[in-house]
């Protein structure tokens, strides 16, 4: 899957998003997408690097306490 397979599946779940709004404003978008977007990346991420924090770090281009205090915040990991 490339860049460009993601960017479209976005594109197409926005698209959705306001469909389903039928006409109502949306809120808060960025946060949510955020947060939508963000739990199942760290959930793949941590598994495909087998749950080495300083290895999925890493890979995301954060630093690893970064990726401790958001796993802890989507109750991926005990703090």
């Amino acid at each position: 899957m490339s860049k460009k397979h993601i960017e479209e599946c976005v594109r197409t779940s926005l698209e959705g998003y306001f469909r389903d709004l039928r006409g109502t404003e949306p809120d808060g978008m960025y946060d949510m997408i955020v947060k939508v977007v963000e739990r199942p990346l760290l959930e793949v991420v941590m598994a495909k690097a087998e749950y080495n924090q300083s290895k999925a770090a890493e890979w995301l281009g954060l630093n690893r306490n970064t990726l401790r205090k958001k796993l802890v915040e989507h109750k991926l990991l005990k703090s």
